[in-house]
């Protein structure tokens, strides 16, 4: 027997700031530039780079995450180094030796980031529930910890229930999942203060 699965309509209820006068609303930005990582197929490649980033074509879960960020010229590398220099002992994965060239790239590094400067959401995902699911919205960031490291950028896709895809990086690419597709418990989840870091 088919059985047919319900559309729901999720209104996309994500900042308009356009704080890089480019015509699109800063989360969209958010999400076109992770997704260029899809496009490209961006291998996953853990390794150390000097001066921090690695090359266009490689990269890890985190790398997702600035380079979403910088679609919308939010330089989180260098507000992470401020803060880490700052802030040292917040941040487990430094050990109180701060190193520019990977600090920014570690998992619960951003967690601490984010907790510290970000609007932290549910971290609950309903299917089916309306009201829930308009919570996850393009843009919005989740980090898992427990287990697994591992961070997202929600994108503007959706099943027809209603459930948000995400933008990750994990072995062998990158690629667009639906978020139900990890077991892993949600740590956090975050939206950017569009408008406030970076000026």
């Amino acid at each position: 027997m088919c059985t047919l699965t319900t559309t729901v309509q999720i209104p996309q209820s994500h900042s308009s700031v356009d704080e890089n006068h480019n015509g699109v609303p800063d989360p969209i930005d958010i999400v076109n530039a992770a997704r260029k990582e899809v496009e490209q197929r961006t291998n996953y490649k853990s390794a150390y780079y000097s001066g921090g980033y690695p090359p266009d074509d490689e990269g890890v879960c985190t790398d997702v995450i600035w380079r979403g960020l910088m679609g919308a010229d939010i330089p989180l590398k260098e507000l992470m180094d401020e803060d880490i220099a700052e802030h040292t002992d917040l941040y487990p994965r430094v050990n109180n030796t701060p190193d520019p060239n990977i600090d920014f790239r570690r998992v619960p590094n951003q967690f601490v980031f984010f907790e510290r400067f970000t609007e932290s959401l549910t971290t609950v995902l309903i299917p089916g529930n309306t009201e829930n699911l308009k919570q996850w919205q393009p843009g919005d960031i989740v980090i898992f910890l427990d287990g697994f490291h591992h961070v997202a950028i929600i994108s503007d896709k959706r099943t027809k229930d209603g459930i948000p895809y995400v933008i990750h990086n994990n072995q062998p690419f990158a690629a667009e999942v639906k978020l139900t597709s990890f077991r892993t418990p949600i740590a956090g989840h975050y939206r950017w203060k569009y408008g406030s870091l970076q000026d």
